[in-house]
């Protein structure tokens, strides 16, 4: 299993174009051998301490294989929606990892 965690900065007022793109990107996961394990939206009282920016939302995932995290990301039907992505997100940052 490979796990994926990703911040993501929303651009100001995108939040609807995020959510369409969201309720296309997230079906697909599990084509592909994946599972949402979570998906926060946290408020600013959530956060004990933080020395980055706060993120519009977190998300962690696993995939069985790194294989199949790639052929996620060049799913066709995805990539159909991938403007309203570049529309809606500022940054992301997104760490790959392992069990331990």
């Amino acid at each position: 299993m490979i796990y994926i965690t990703q911040l993501i900065y929303l651009k100001e007022g995108q939040a609807e174009a995020f959510d369409q793109f969201e309720a296309v990107a997230i079906p697909i996961i599990a084509k592909y051998n994946g599972r949402l394990l979570l998906r926060l939206r946290p408020s600013s009282k959530d956060f004990i301490e933080a020395c980055i920016e706060k993120p519009y939302e977190i998300h962690f995932v696993e995939f069985n294989t790194e294989g199949d995290f790639l052929r996620f990301m060049q799913d066709e039907e995805r990539k159909q929606f991938l403007h309203l992505k570049e529309a809606a997100i500022q940054a992301s940052l997104l760490y790959k990892g392992v069990k331990l």
